[in-house]
């Protein structure tokens, strides 16, 4: 027969074993992934507060939207020029996160740990699983039925268009009729990342009612210059965002986040995550 003092032990020794288990099973599991990705797309895809934003917008496109049609000067785009009043009225849109939700697509990076890619995107693209950001078919639908004409300037390729457009008449968007209305990247020689000439193409038929994006690039060429550019440029242009000039929430990407490490998408994970943290302006709690 055991002693009191070895039954004393036994609940001690289980004990012991069992947190020993459980830090195993612990080391055990897969880590979790890290991925800067996190909170924005779980605010993009779980929020409400950015479905109100969406929807926010949306509704001020539409007042702004009777308000230009009503003002034959008014036009968004810096590029109008010459007798543009009596011209058919337009508005852009630039397509991912303005008119069309990819944050499954996001979300998926951000829970395997990985890094946007253009062969996984365009296999994305291809699978057309994109959905309308809030507002914006309820939008374009109106501006279509007061004979305004929709066209998405989108930095999708144009080997991507006919998955694109399909996507987007799945959803209910207006498709132009027989006007080509996706001006896609690279569908014209000099039509490329920068959305200027494609402004230009769309303000020499149309008057340019309203320019709607996620990215400063959807309004202006100087959205791939530094910080301080970037800055600049916004103070130059402030006057329009709000009533010619409508942007989007995206937390997710876009050259916010990359002027930081000077858009040098060769650097590695660490070094970009080091440059995005030197640029904030924290503040931190006094020494006690």
């Amino acid at each position: 027969m055991r002693s009191s003092a070895e039954y004393g032990r036994w609940p001690l020794l289980s004990g012991a074993v069992f947190l020993a288990f459980l830090a195993g099973s612990a080391m055990a599991a897969d880590p979790v992934p890290q991925n800067d990705l996190l909170n924005a797309e779980l605010w993009m895809q779980r929020s409400v507060e950015y479905k109100a934003n969406s929807l926010a917008v949306y509704a001020l496109a539409k007042v702004r939207l009777d308000q230009a049609l009503a003002d034959k000067s008014w036009t968004a785009a810096t590029e109008q020029t010459g007798n543009y009043q009596e011209l058919p009225p337009a508005v852009v849109l630039d397509l991912d996160e303005t008119a069309m939700d990819n944050s499954a697509y996001q979300a998926g990076l951000a829970a395997t740990g990985a890094d946007f890619s253009p062969k996984t995107w365009d296999v994305w693209v291809r699978a057309e699983k994109a959905t309308a950001v809030p507002g914006a078919v309820e939008f374009t639908q109106y501006a279509e039925s007061k004979g305004v004409k929709v066209f998405y300037v989108t930095n999708r390729s144009a080997d991507q268009e006919e998955p694109t457009r399909k996507n987007a008449q799945a959803l209910g968007f207006p498709m132009g009729g027989n006007v080509d209305t996706f001006l896609m990247s690279k569908e014209k020689p000099d039509w490329g990342s920068a959305k200027s000439t494609r402004r230009s193409y769309v303000a020499n038929d149309y008057r340019v009612l309203l320019l709607l994006g996620d990215n400063l690039g959807d309004f202006s060429d100087a959205y791939n210059g530094s910080e301080a550019e970037r800055l600049k440029a916004f103070e130059q242009a402030k006057a329009h965002f709000g009533r010619d000039w409508l942007m989007l929430a995206n937390p997710g990407y876009g050259s916010f986040e990359s002027a930081p490490y000077g858009h040098n998408f060769k650097l590695s994970a660490d070094e970009k995550r080091s440059k995005k943290i030197s640029a904030l302006e924290p503040w931190t709690a006094p020494a006690q």
